[in-house]
């Protein structure tokens, strides 16, 4: 069975390039446009990677994470938080919540598709 990874966005075309990346690790990738879809495809479909930004509709990133991470059935989600706002203070923002990795926007996609790969335990497919 291959590897989830959820993709929460609500620019397209950055979901998209998420999706570019999780597809080339060979895991599955499910996404979100806004923090009320992405809270629930996770409770549904537990991935084991959830690619979170900060600033979405319906509910942000940091209210998604937290509530993810407080329940005992979706507190294994990693989660990688994306954000435009890439002050110190939106990084504590996200280690408060709960986020396992901070990236700011624009983000490098060797970067991420390297932590991905780390987290995922596919690392070596990608060297």
């Amino acid at each position: 069975m291959k590897k989830k990874v959820l993709v929460c966005d609500d620019e397209p075309h950055i979901a998209e390039s998420v999706a570019y990346i999780v597809d080339s690790l060979g895991c599955e990738c499910l996404t979100a446009v806004n923090g009320e879809e992405a809270l629930q495809y996770a409770r549904d479909e537990l991935p084991e990677v959830l690619v979170l930004d900060v600033r979405m509709p319906k509910m942000d990133g940091y209210a998604v994470c937290a509530q993810l991470k407080s329940d005992v059935a979706t507190a294994g989600i990693r989660i990688i938080m994306l954000t435009a706002f890439g002050q110190r203070r939106d990084e504590e923002a996200s280690e408060a919540a709960g986020a396992d990795e901070f990236m700011a926007k624009p983000f490098s996609p060797r970067r991420l598709r390297i932590r991905l790969g780390e987290l995922l335990g596919v690392a070596e497919r990608i060297r």
